[in-house]
C-alpha cells in the first residue's frame, strides 16, 4: 500500500467532538487565481462525545490567520498537517475565525471552488471537497446554518450564487459588488454551493400545494440559455409529483439550477442550488437525443427529490452513503414509471443494472451498498450504493405495497426531519410504520454480491398442484466468503396454456386470489406449493424484477417463446427473450471455440418476428424486445470469456437476424417514419433506428444510402444520431462523408461534438484506436474536461473488440491516459481504471496482458489515492 493512502472503517465511527451551530463565509474574489475566505464558526462541545479538548479541523487550503473567541493563535497554538488542523485546550463554547486563500484556476480536480469557462467559479463539494475552500470539521453529521456572503467585481463577475435565500445585496465600492445568501436550515458542509461569473437566466415560477410561490431560476453561460425550456418544465413536474406521491412541498422562496461543462458529476443536490453537469440539463430537439431528454428529466428529478432525501435527512457518515442516494434513484425511477412507460422504464432500469452493476458485483471492487471500509470516498459513488442501492429501497415497496412504504416515509421524516442518520434508521422506520420483522432484510446492506436463486417447477396432475423449489446462494466477493441467506421477494405468477394467468392458491389457503403473489424466501432451501392448478402452467419468475438476483430456471425453448408472446407482465415478457438468448449465445459460444459451423436456431428467429408482427405492443417496448444482451453482458454469462470470440458470435447472431426478418426490418422501418419531430414519438424512432441498424448489415447499398439521407436531412439528434450509429461500423464514403459534415456542423457545441468522440471510439472498424488516438488532438477534445474523457476513454474502454485486442494494445493506450489523467483529475482516472475490473474473466493471455499495465500504474509515482485504491484491488483479487 501506497505511505498515503489510509483504510477507513466503518466500525470506527466515532460522534464529532465538537459541532458548529452556525457558519458566516465572506468569500472575497479578488482575481480569477486568488479568492480569500474568512469563515466564522460558533462551535459548541457535542455533549454525545467523550470528553475531549481537542478541536479537529478538515482543510487544505492555504491558512493565513486563526482567532479563537477574538485571540489571535499563533503557529504554536495549533497543529497544522497535510489533511487539517487541530487546536488544543478549546473550552467548551467559542467562536472561531479562519481566514484561507485559494486558486480556482489551479484546481482541475473539480473539487472544492475551481474556474471553468474563463473566470466563472464553481463548487464541488461532495463528499470532501468544503475542506479544499477553508477549515471545518468536513464530515457530513456535523450540521450547520449556513450564511454566505459574495463580494467580487460586478463586471466580471455579475452573478453571484449560493444556498438559501437572497436577503441582501449591494456595492461594495465604485466596481465591486456583494450578495449575502442565509439558508433556515441546517445542513452539512457537502451541500454548501457558491457560483460567480457572467451568467443568464431562465426564470419561472412554481406555486406550492399550500399556496406558496416558488421563484426557479436555470442559469447557464448566455450561449445555453436557448436549451433550458425542456428543463424548467422538468423542475415543474418534479415538485408537482413529489407533492402528489410522497406529499412533500420545497421549503425555500427559490430553487435554482446552474449548468457547467467541467464537472465530474452528472449533478449535485446543494440546498436550493443545485449545480449541473451542462449534460444534464441542455436538452433540444437538434442537439439532444430522445434518450437525453429522458436523462435530464430523471436527473432534474433526482436532484430535486434530494430535497427530502438527502438534504433535510442526511447521512451519518460516508458508508450510509445509499441512504440517500438509493432511496433518491429509486424515487427518480417511479417519477419517470409514472410520467411515462413504466415497463419501458423498468426494463432500461435493470439492463443499466445488469450491464454495470452485476460486473461490480462480481468484480475486485465488490462491495455491499453500505460499505464496511474504504480508501478513497470518490471510489464509492458506484452502481452498487445508486443502482443495487435503489433496488433494495424498492423491495421495501415490494414487500410493503405502496401503503406501507408510504407509512414508513412518514415515520422516517417525523423521526429524522433536520438529521445525520444511518440505513438502520431507515430500515427501522420501515419496519416499525408497518409492525414487520425486516431483521433479516439488513444483510442486503451488510452482504456484496448478487445471489442466484435457483427454482425447480414440479407439477402432480392428480394433486392439482405445482410445487416450486428454490436454493438461493450468493458466490464469495473480496473479504467476504460465506453469506448468509438473504430476504428476497419474489414475485411470480402461472401461466395457462391459452396465456391467461391462473388464480394463486398457495397449500393451506382457503381460497384463490391475486394472479401475481409475492412470496418471502428467506432460508437457503425452501419451497411452496400451489393448489387447484388445474393443467401444467408455465411459471413467469421474477416478475417486475422483483429482487436483485440472478434467476436459474429450465425452461424449454418454446416456453420462453411462449411467455415471449403470452406474459402479461411486461417486465417477465422481455426477460423470457433475454434468458432464451443468453441460451442461445452460450451454445454458439461452445460452438465457435469447437470450430463448428454456426447456425442460428430457427425458434429464436421466429420468436423475433413474432415480436415483430405484434402490431399492438408499445414501440419502445418492441424496441427492447428486440435488442440483443450487449458484449458486456454475453461476457458475465461465459466462465472463461474470449472477447474476440464473444463479439464474433454476436455480430453473427445479429447478420442472420437481420438476413432472415429483413422484410419485417424494412416494415418496422417504414411504418415507424415519423415525420416532424413529435417528442411522444420517441418509440417509434427507437424502433425504426433499430431496425435501420439491422437493415444496414445486408450487403444491399440501399440501407446504407437511406441512412446517410437520414443523418443529412433529420430534423433531430435522435434520427442523426441513429443514422450515424447504422453506418459506425461500415467502411465506405458514405459515413466518410456523414461523419465528417457531423463534426463540422457541430464542432463548437461541446455536448454533440462527445457524442461525435463516443462515436468514434466504439467502433468497430479496425483503424479505430488510431481514430481515437487522433481525436485526442481535435480541437473541441481535452482531457482536463470530464464529459470528453468519459466519452473518448470511457466508450474506448467498454468497446470489446479494440479495448481487447490480442496483442494489448487497447490495455496500454488507455493505461497511458489514466496515468496522465491522474495527475489532472484523480476522480475521473480512478472511473476508467473499472475498464479492467473484468480481468480474472478473461482467457489467461489477456489476463496476463491486462495485469502488466495494471502494475505499469501502480508503480506511477505519486499516484493518486483514487487510482490506487482501484488498481490495487483489480490485482490482488
Amino acid at each position: 500500500m501506497s505511505q498515503q493512502a489510509q483504510i477507513k472503517y466503518r466500525q470506527d465511527y466515532q460522534v464529532p467532538s465538537y459541532l458548529v451551530d452556525k457558519i458566516d463565509l465572506t468569500f472575497d474574489i479578488l482575481d480569477d487565481n486568488l479568492v480569500r475566505v474568512r469563515s466564522r464558526l460558533i462551535v459548541h462541545r457535542n455533549p454525545a462525545a467523550t470528553a475531549a479538548n481537542v478541536l479537529r479541523l478538515d482543510g487544505s487550503a492555504t491558512l493565513l490567520s486563526l482567532q479563537l473567541d477574538g485571540e489571535a493563535l499563533g503557529a504554536d497554538a495549533y497543529q497544522l498537517d497535510a489533511d487539517g488542523l487541530s487546536i488544543g485546550n478549546v473550552p467548551d463554547s467559542f467562536i472561531l475565525d479562519v481566514e484561507t486563500e485559494i486558486d480556482p484556476v489551479a484546481n482541475t480536480s473539480l473539487n472544492g471552488l475551481y474556474a471553468s469557462g474563463g473566470s466563472n467559479l464553481y463548487t464541488q463539494c461532495e463528499p470532501e471537497g468544503f475542506r479544499k475552500i477553508t477549515f471545518y470539521p468536513d464530515r457530513p453529521d456535523v450540521m450547520a446554518k449556513f450564511t454566505t456572503t459574495i463580494i467580487a467585481d460586478k463586471q466580471k463577475y455579475p452573478v453571484l450564487l449560493s444556498n438559501g435565500n437572497k436577503v441582501g445585496e449591494g456595492m461594495a465600492d465604485k466596481k465591486r459588488h456583494w450578495v449575502k445568501w442565509v439558508d433556515p436550515y441546517k445542513k452539512p458542509s457537502y451541500l454548501f454551493a457558491l457560483v460567480a461569473g457572467k451568467l443568464s437566466a431562465l426564470k419561472d415560477s412554481y406555486i406550492t400545494a399550500s399556496g406558496r410561490r416558488v421563484a426557479l431560476e436555470i442559469w447557464t453561460v448566455p450561449a445555453d440559455q436557448d436549451k433550458v425550456e425542456f428543463a424548467m418544465g422538468a423542475v415543474k413536474r418534479s415538485m408537482q409529483w413529489d407533492e402528489e406521491r410522497f406529499g412533500l412541498e420545497y421549503d425555500l422562496d427559490i430553487y435554482m439550477i446552474v449548468a457547467v461543462g467541467d464537472f465530474n458529476m452528472g449533478a449535485m443536490e446543494n440546498k436550493g442550488l443545485n449545480i449541473f453537469n451542462t449534460s444534464a440539463v441542455l436538452a433540444r430537439q437538434d442537439t439532444a437525443t430522445d434518450a437525453d431528454f429522458e436523462r435530464v428529466e430523471a436527473i432534474i428529478g433526482h436532484e430535486y427529490f434530494h430535497n427530502w432525501t438527502g438534504n433535510r435527512v442526511t447521512c451519518r457518515d460516508w458508508f450510509q452513503l445509499s441512504l440517500k442516494e438509493g432511496l433518491t434513484v429509486f424515487r427518480d425511477q417511479e417519477f419517470s414509471s409514472d410520467l411515462h412507460s413504466r415497463a419501458v422504464q423498468r426494463i432500461q432500469d435493470v439492463k443499466n443494472l445488469r450491464q454495470l452493476q452485476f460486473p461490480e458485483d462480481a468484480g475486485p471492487t465488490a462491495h455491499p451498498i453500505r460499505p464496511d471500509s474504504y480508501i478513497e470516498m470518490n471510489n464509492f459513488y458506484t452502481m452498487t450504493v445508486y443502482e443495487k442501492g435503489a433496488e433494495v429501497v424498492r423491495m421495501y415497496h415490494t414487500l410493503l405495497g405502496e401503503e406501507g412504504f408510504q407509512k414508513g416515509m412518514e415515520l422516517y421524516f417525523k423521526r429524522h426531519d433536520g438529521q445525520a442518520v444511518t440505513c438502520d434508521d431507515f430500515r427501522a422506520a420501515m419496519a416499525d410504520a408497518n409492525g414487520v420483522d425486516l431483521t433479516q432484510f439488513a444483510l442486503w446492506y451488510s452482504q456484496a454480491g448478487t445471489p442466484r436463486l435457483t427454482v425447480r417447477g414440479d407439477y402432480d396432475p392428480v394433486a392439482l398442484s405445482y410445487t416450486l423449489h428454490l436454493t438461493q446462494h450468493c458466490p464469495a466477493t473480496p473479504g467476504q466468503d460465506d453469506k448468509q441467506p438473504f430476504h428476497i421477494p419474489l414475485a411470480l405468477g402461472l401461466v395457462g396454456r391459452d396465456g391467461q394467468d391462473l388464480p394463486l392458491q398457495l397449500q393451506g389457503e382457503a381460497e384463490a386470489g391475486a394472479t401475481t403473489r409475492v412470496l418471502d424466501v428467506r432460508a437457503a432451501g425452501q419451497h411452496f406449493t400451489f393448489v387447484n392448478v388445474a393443467q401444467q402452467p408455465v411459471p413467469s419468475l421474477l416478475r417486475g424484477f422483483s429482487a436483485p438476483v440472478k434467476l436459474v430456471f429450465d425452461w424449454r425453448d418454446d416456453e420462453l417463446a411462449f411467455l415471449m408472446a403470452k406474459d402479461s407482465d411486461p417486465f417477465a415478457r422481455w426477460e423470457a427473450g433475454q434468458a432464451y438468448a443468453e441460451r442461445l449465445f452460450k451454445q454458439l459460444i461452445a460452438e465457435h471455440a469447437a470450430g463448428t459451423p454456426l447456425q442460428l436456431a430457427e425458434g429464436f428467429v421466429e420468436a423475433f418476428r413474432a415480436v415483430l408482427h405484434d402490431h399492438e405492443a408499445d414501440a419502445a417496448f418492441k424496441a427492447l424486445m428486440l435488442t440483443l444482451p450487449s458484449e458486456a453482458e454475453i461476457l458475465e454469462m461465459v466462465d472463461v470469456a474470449d472477447p474476440a470470440r464473444i463479439h464474433a458470435v454476436r455480430e453473427f447472431v445479429l447478420a442472420s437476424l437481420a438476413q432472415a426478418l429483413r422484410g419485417e426490418w424494412h416494415e418496422a422501418f417504414d411504418i415507424n417514419q415519423c415525420g416532424i419531430y413529435q417528442p411522444d414519438d420517441a418509440g417509434r424512432r427507437a424502433l425504426k433506428n433499430l431496425a435501420l441498424a439491422m437493415l444496414t448489415r445486408l450487403s444491399d447499398a440501399w440501407p446504407e444510402e437511406a441512412a446517410g439521407q437520414q443523418c443529412m436531412n433529420a430534423d433531430n439528434m435522435t434520427d442523426q444520431m441513429g443514422a450515424l450509429l447504422a453506418l459506425r461500423d461500415r467502411d465506405g464514403d458514405v459515413r466518410t462523408d456523414c461523419y465528417l459534415a457531423f463534426a463540422e456542423r457541430w464542432q463548437d457545441n461541446a455536448l454533440v461534438m462527445d457524442k461525435y468522440f463516443s462515436l468514434l471510439a466504439s467502433s468497430q472498424l479496425p483503424c479505430t484506436l488510431d481514430h481515437v488516438k487522433a481525436a485526442m488532438t481535435h480541437p473541441a477534445f481535452t482531457l482536463k474536461n470530464p464529459n470528453k474523457a468519459r466519452a473518448l476513454l470511457g466508450s474506448f474502454g467498454r468497446n470489446m473488440l479494440h479495448f481487447h485486442a490480442a496483442d494489448g494494445s487497447g490495455y496500454q493506450f488507455l493505461a497511458g491516459q489514466i496515468m496522465l489523467l491522474d495527475d489532472i483529475n484523480p476522480q475521473v482516472a480512478s472511473r476508467l481504471v473499472t475498464a479492467f475490473n473484468r480481468r480474472r474473466k478473461l482467457e489467461p493471455q489477456r489476463q496476463q496482458l491486462m495485469t502488466s499495465v495494471l502494475q505499469q500504474i501502480l508503480a506511477k509515482p505519486g499516484l493518486s489515492n483514487d487510482v490506487f485504491e482501484i488498481v490495487s484491488k483489480n490485482l490482488t483479487a
